[in-house]
């Protein structure tokens, strides 16, 4: 089974909490849409974990992006990579004495989309054109996959194409209760992808405690935290 998350930032006990709900197994892929970092207090232990999965795939979010220009900035200022790595350790105030090269060097790596058969996966949204039809994801550049507020608006939707998963901004910020977000096609009933336009995924855990991931195969939604 494949499961689509995004946003967990830090909240490395919900995220436990979530595998275990699941039943996540070898046999499964998890996909992260960015932003497993900041806000909580688990963001390197949370990375790491994620990491050492078997059968995921991760995306750079608007937060590791960050992350990323700080280290590449202190990496032009100086050859004294102890230096480097104790500051990028003050980074994380609550667990960064656990970061290592290793998981720089992976989070430097990361993913900016991640396109299957049947869907898109994306941090904050994929660039349209006028019409409204999906420009190609590897024309863009990452700031435009990972800082875009537009594509979160309810009428924003893509004209043709496959359904997009994204987070970046919770769905609170629309009014909504923070659950996933679906953008169901005309006429169909929202029992396969191809039924959605796109997929909000970001429920806000830090603020609501509330984390959630979809599964793909029969588009159900599995939950964590105060809804539970």
């Amino acid at each position: 089974m494949t499961y689509i998350l995004s946003d967990v930032h830090g909240e490395y006990d919900l995220f436990c909490r979530l595998m275990d709900k699941i039943k996540f197994s070898d046999g499964d892929t998890l996909i992260s849409c960015g932003d497993m970092i900041e806000k909580g207090k688990h963001s390197v232990r949370l990375t790491q974990l994620l990491f050492s999965m078997k059968h995921a795939i991760l995306l750079a979010g608007n937060h590791e992006y960050a992350f990323l220009k700080y280290y590449w900035g202190l990496m032009r200022q100086t050859c004294d990579y102890d230096l480097v790595l104790q500051k990028l350790r003050k980074y994380f105030p609550d667990d960064g004495e656990l970061l290592d090269w290793e998981t720089v060097d992976r989070m430097e790596a990361l993913l900016y989309f991640y396109e299957a058969e049947n869907f898109i996966c994306v941090h904050a949204g994929v660039p349209l054109d006028q019409e409204g039809r999906m420009i190609p994801l590897n024309s863009a550049i990452p700031e435009q996959l990972v800082y875009d507020r537009i594509f979160q608006e309810p009428n924003v939707l893509p004209k043709e194409g496959k359904c997009v998963f994204f987070g970046h901004t919770p769905v609170t910020v629309l009014g909504l209760p923070p659950c996933i977000r679906c953008y169901l096609r005309d006429g169909t009933r929202g029992t396969r992808l191809g039924d959605y336009y796109k997929i909000h995924l970001d429920t806000g855990v830090w603020m609501s405690g509330v984390l959630g991931c979809f599964r793909a195969e029969d588009c159900r939604e599995f939950y964590v935290g105060q809804q539970t």
